[in-house]
């Protein structure tokens, strides 16, 4: 009912820029929560940053000051800037939004994972 498209990804170089978006389509009613997650080479998933609804959002420690998570609710799509970029940001980024479904049940929805390689 709900799916997920992520894009964005690619290879930079170290201090280089990147913007991930996760667009949601399908049986929605209103989008609660967006967050991004990561998982780098042999290392378990992590969070990256989340937005409420209202715009509050949360960082990693790793991250803050790097990277911004903002929203477009109209869209129904979640962005991540990464700035300056280090090598360690290098991992497969998940985007994860709680969707309220038309039926009015609240569900989490992951999308397929984008691949952020930083070279040094």
């Amino acid at each position: 009912q709900v799916q997920l498209v992520e894009s964005g990804g690619g290879l930079v170089q170290a201090g280089g820029s990147l913007r991930l978006s996760c667009a949601a389509s399908g049986s929605i009613s209103s989008i609660n929560n967006m967050g991004w997650y990561r998982q780098a080479p042999g290392k378990q998933r992590e969070l990256v940053a989340t937005i409420t609804r209202g715009g509050s959002t949360n960082y990693a420690d790793s991250v803050k000051g790097r990277f911004t998570i903002f929203r477009d609710n109209a869209k129904n799509t979640v962005y991540l800037q990464m700035n300056s970029l280090k090598p360690e940001d290098t991992a497969v980024y998940y985007c994860k939004i709680e969707v309220t479904t038309r039926e009015y049940y609240v569900m989490d929805y992951w999308g397929k994972g984008t691949l952020v390689t930083v070279s040094s």
